[in-house]
């Protein structure tokens, strides 16, 4: 299924010509538009091809904190319609703001991801992503009306209540954080309700990582086919790319976003298929565009067909960050590799907490807490930590502490879970 055939099943030709005249048009105005660009883009000729990309400045999180809060506008700040912002847990947030254009924009690529997965106007949509300045919520939300779905804004919280909502309306659809998706599971599970009781049928999860294991996990418990979707606030928030039925990466909306990825240290342009940094062009927005974003996160892409019809670059699932990589006495140590490892492990639940902790000799601590799926024996519990501290081990080529906990023992996320916590600058 397509939302817009045209635009995701455009030759590659037409679509770089499509880019490479966006892409000009944006550089021309951010440098008319934006003082900060203006600055930046100083002696740089506009380019005359794709391959000039790589001439261009990067934008990035500290941008927006030096030009908190409004600075970044290249319209006037009465066209704006709507204005977001990130946590500010690190600081000040990073404001982004939308034009009416630019919502109908959002409404374009959040409708694109939602029928890649089937969503159709038959849907009722329970939107369990957290409504207010986090644009998860009301992008999905956007999306879902665009598509004209029954949409529930459920947002976060009150887990007895989604329950009971996606029960009781028939909810087709369940669009949250993935953490909070083994929420509603385990919640289900306690309440003794059979899965036959709901509809559920397909679900839309994203906004942190989530491996393989943690799909199939999801899967199995709520009864549904998965669908990875990813964005950040700073570009548009949800919408930047999502899966189709292949399962097989997800697709960026290229025509609205020109995706690069760079060496994480020295910047250099990277080829499609080599891990490394992310960095997004927004090609369309007109609040406030951005010009080759670095977004931290890792993956890799894939220019390759894709058998659903899409001609448009798959991403890679976000390998994980480069701005959130631990590094445990020399060694870089991604959450997402810890993860993967214990949900290879039988007997293990997937909710768990890092704790990195320096001691007085200045070595790094590296502890995990991870839940086990039921109660056991002591000894059965214990056979099941050596087998995960193994893993984990032989995942990561360095030592480390690993306690597994009673089932609920850890305490739960309403929104993004908190995995990893860092005491080493405490």
């Amino acid at each position: 299924m397509y939302w817009n055939r045209v635009k995701e099943t455009i030759g590659r030709d037409e679509l770089e010509r499509l880019q490479l005249e966006r892409l000009q048009a944006l550089v021309l105005r951010l440098a008319a538009d934006v003082p900060f660009y203006r600055e930046s883009l100083a002696g740089i000729d506009p380019p005359r091809s794709l391959d000039d990309l790589a001439s261009l400045p990067f934008t990035t999180k500290q941008t927006f904190r030096d030009h908190y809060p409004f600075g970044l506008l290249a319209v006037p700040r009465e066209r704006i319609v709507r204005v977001h912002a990130s946590s500010g847990t690190t600081g000040r947030p990073a404001v982004v703001a939308y034009t009416r254009d630019d919502m109908a924009l959002w409404g374009e690529v959040m409708a694109r991801l939602l029928t890649a997965g089937g969503v159709t106007s038959s849907d009722l949509v329970h939107n369990a992503y957290g409504y207010g300045l986090f644009t998860g919520g009301l992008g999905f939300g956007l999306g879902a009306e665009t598509v004209g779905a029954s949409t529930v804004p459920a947002s976060g919280g009150h887990t007895a209540r989604h329950v009971m909502l996606m029960e009781d309306f028939g909810a087709t659809v369940l669009c949250a954080t993935p953490s909070y998706a083994l929420v509603l599971a385990e919640a289900i599970d306690e309440a003794g309700l059979d899965l036959a009781r709901f509809n559920l049928r397909v679900g839309f999860f994203g906004a942190e990582p989530c491996t393989e294991a943690m799909r199939e996990e999801i899967e199995e418990r709520l009864g549904l086919e998965a669908f990875d979707s990813y964005g950040l606030g700073e570009i548009i928030g949800p919408g930047v790319s999502g899966e189709c039925s292949e399962h097989r990466g997800l697709h960026i909306a290229e025509d609205h976003f020109l995706a690069e990825v760079v060496d994480p240290d020295s910047g250099e342009p990277l080829s499609g298929d080599t891990e490394g940094e992310l960095v997004l062009t927004t090609l369309t927005k007109q609040g406030l565009p951005l010009l080759r974003y670095r977004t931290r996160d890792r993956v890799w892409l894939n220019y390759e067909p894709c058998a659903c019809g899409r001609t448009s670059v798959r991403m890679s699932k976000v390998i994980g960050r480069t701005d959130d990589m631990l590094i445990v006495r020399g060694v870089n140590v991604f959450p997402t590799q810890i993860e993967a490892a214990l949900l290879s492990v039988d007997g293990l639940a997937p909710q768990y907490v890092i704790f990195v902790d320096r001691r007085q000799n200045r070595l790094d601590d590296l502890e995990i807490h991870v839940e086990a799926l039921v109660s056991a024996s002591d000894d059965v519990t214990a056979e099941i930590q050596k087998r995960a501290q193994k893993k984990v081990e032989e995942t990561l080529g360095i030592r480390v502490k690993l306690r597994v906990v009673q089932p609920k023992e850890l305490e739960r996320s309403q929104g993004k879970a908190v995995r990893v916590v860092d005491r080493r600058e405490n």
